[in-house]
């Protein structure tokens, strides 16, 4: 495994420390919390930016980033459900969006091998919306704050299922794929 793979598997560390914060009711294990989803949110982009920058991009880290970004989305995302701060509806909507593209990913190439496939711009932005609705849940503000939190976390929602739309389409798919590239 290369440094990038490495800085993605450590991302799966904050999972733990993260979902502890969160059952915690205090004010200081919230901030805790949001502190550990963001500096793991942010190794996301440094994992990312190695790979290509040192030209380490493998079809390992392909697979394991995504799949790594999911837990890191889901553990919060499922805490807050039995905080009931969002709607279970709303995460299996998430989850079911994040399950097909996790299998649609794995398609097998002519010659019998696998090839992963990276995420599109689409499923980056989901992402970033995600990480936002995330954050502003987790953050201990005043209940001025609960209705721009819920906005964000149905914003992501939405976000969430068109990048899932755009990304099953095989027209789309290919132009969003076009696009990751430029």
């Amino acid at each position: 495994m290369n440094l990038p793979t490495w800085i993605t598997v450590s991302r799966l560390l904050a999972v733990p420390l993260l979902l502890y914060g969160l059952h915690e009711p205090t004010m200081t294990w919230r901030w805790i919390a949001l502190v550990v989803f963001l500096l793991a949110a942010g190794t996301d982009w440094l994992d990312g930016y190695l790979a290509r920058r040192l030209n380490q991009v493998t079809e390992l880290g392909k697979f394991l980033d995504p799949l790594v970004d999911k837990l890191l989305v889901l553990a919060p995302l499922l805490s807050l459900v039995e905080l009931g701060q969002v709607p279970a509806w709303g995460v299996f909507l998430i989850l079911a969006r994040e399950l097909t593209i996790a299998g649609w990913r794995v398609n097998p190439s002519l010659q019998g091998s696998t090839t992963i496939q990276g995420a599109n711009l689409w499923g980056k932005l989901k992402t970033v919306s995600q990480i936002v609705a995330i954050g502003l849940l987790i953050v201990p503000l005043d209940k001025t704050w609960v209705l721009p939190s819920l906005i964000a976390f149905w914003v992501s929602v939405a976000l969430t299922l068109i990048s899932g739309v755009i990304y099953l389409l095989p027209q789309n798919r290919k132009t969003a794929e076009g696009l990751n590239r430029a």
